[in-house]
């Protein structure tokens, strides 16, 4: 009996504390909605100390009954929101590198909403590693900056634009090769 590895979809985003508005934090559970919808993982940067939009994105695949894996930095599994993350990976790293690297390195693709500098380390890090990076067009931060751009001169991957949750979702896993 083969035993098949679900697909493990990252959604990289904003924290709280850069202001987004609450329009992308709909959008975000949409991205959840729809990688739940597909039967893929969501894999997430789970907070300690505030809301995001990966957190939203976890939401919304919660909603739509899919599973989630939260990786938080430090030490303890206590989480901003306790009942979205079906398994919590605790890293021991700290934010800025340490953490990003294991989150990224466990998505086989990730898809970015607005962003920070922690997005941008994130896409750093997936570039580099040859994971494949979709960006939500008009979400700002890092995505807008980054989108139909190569990282460096390597010329790796551009990073795809995606205008929907929806349409993010399809081409990620399209670049994924499912």
């Amino acid at each position: 009996m083969e035993i098949k590895r679900k697909i493990q979809i990252g959604v990289m985003g904003s924290a709280r504390d850069l202001g987004y508005k609450e329009d992308m934090a709909i959008l975000a559970e949409e991205v959840g909605f729809y990688i739940a919808q597909a039967g893929a993982t969501l894999v997430f940067g789970a907070e300690k100390d505030c809301d995001s939009l990966s957190t939203s994105a976890c939401r919304g695949a919660k909603e739509n009954g899919g599973l989630t894996v939260g990786v938080t930095y430090g030490k303890g599994k206590d989480i901003y929101d306790k009942e979205i993350a079906d398994i919590v990976i605790v890293s021991g790293l700290e934010r800025g590198g340490g953490r990003e690297m294991v989150l990224v390195l466990s998505c086989d693709g990730i898809i970015t909403i607005g962003g920070g500098s922690g997005t941008l380390t994130e896409m750093a890090i997936a570039y580099q590693a040859n994971i494949p990076i979709v960006a939500i067009k008009n979400t700002g931060g890092w995505s807008d900056k980054l989108v139909d751009q190569y990282l460096d001169e390597r010329k790796r991957f551009k990073i795809k634009k995606a205008k929907t949750p929806k349409e993010a979702v399809r081409l990620i896993l399209k670049l994924i090769g499912k």
